[in-house]
């Protein structure tokens, strides 16, 4: 992950950050970390993280839309009470949920399951950018 950072900067960051928001268990925050600690904008680098991961996020929602509950049980690897949760969470406070998009284990499914629950991208996006923001925006104010 280090070199694909030096290598290619904010470019990194962006694919790093993309992936995180998918199924795949990669590690955004270190790679922001690393790219602010090492002399980056931070500005841009929260910004180039938050659009990467807003992306991942909008992949993970249309897998859940386009795709079928079974199908997401075995990608997501989740097992039905993680499911449930998700499902529980989704239910009991809609698309404010989506402000906890960025939270491990609980993140991807919320996102799929808006999918599947059929919350259009209007209503999907502004959480979970919102949310992305505030956890890259602290985590550069703490690296400061």
């Amino acid at each position: 992950m280090e070199e694909l950072l030096l290598e290619y900067g904010l470019y990194g960051l962006f694919v790093l950050s993309f992936l995180a928001a998918t199924f795949l268990p990669v590690a955004s925050e270190a790679a922001l970390g690393g790219l602010i600690l090492a002399g980056a904008d931070p500005y841009a680098c929260v910004a180039v993280a938050t659009i990467g991961n807003t992306v991942g996020a909008v992949t993970t929602w249309g897998v859940g839309r386009w795709g079928s509950e079974p199908f997401l049980t075995r990608l997501l690897g989740l097992s039905a009470a993680q499911r449930e949760r998700a499902v529980r969470i989704f239910a009991r406070y809609g698309s404010w949920s989506l402000l906890l998009a960025w939270t491990p284990i609980i993140g991807d499914p919320l996102c799929a399951v808006a999918g599947l629950f059929g919350l259009t991208l209007k209503r999907f996006i502004p959480p979970v950018l919102l949310g992305k923001l505030a956890r890259y925006a602290g985590l550069a104010y703490l690296l400061s």
